[in-house]
């Protein structure tokens, strides 16, 4: 396929997915490299909210939408993940 036979849809969603890409992998870098345990705990649901992306672009770009309730979990256990890490935080602040 040339790069002139695509479709604006096309485009957009190989743009969306090399610029998801390159988030995941900056966003593990933080995941690993995190100075402190709350960024890497940011990390890590700002890479469950890309997954979420990822997952709903390849669903535009191959108009199956098979997947979307998967990613909408996953979305929703990232949240509650995220909650229960800052009511833990704020828990140990008022303890000390």
């Amino acid at each position: 396929m040339n790069w002139h036979e695509l479709t604006c849809l096309q485009a957009a969603t190989a743009l969306s997915a090399l610029m998801l890409t390159a988030a995941v992998i900056l966003a593990f870098l933080r995941l690993v490299h995190g100075p402190s345990v709350p960024d890497r705990v940011v990390a890590l649901d700002l890479i469950a909210v890309l997954v979420v992306a990822i997952v709903a672009t390849y669903n535009i770009a191959t108009n199956q939408p098979v997947l979307f309730d998967a990613a909408i979990v996953l979305a929703l256990v990232a949240f509650l993940g995220t909650v229960a890490f800052a009511r833990y935080v704020e828990r140990s602040r008022h303890d000390d």
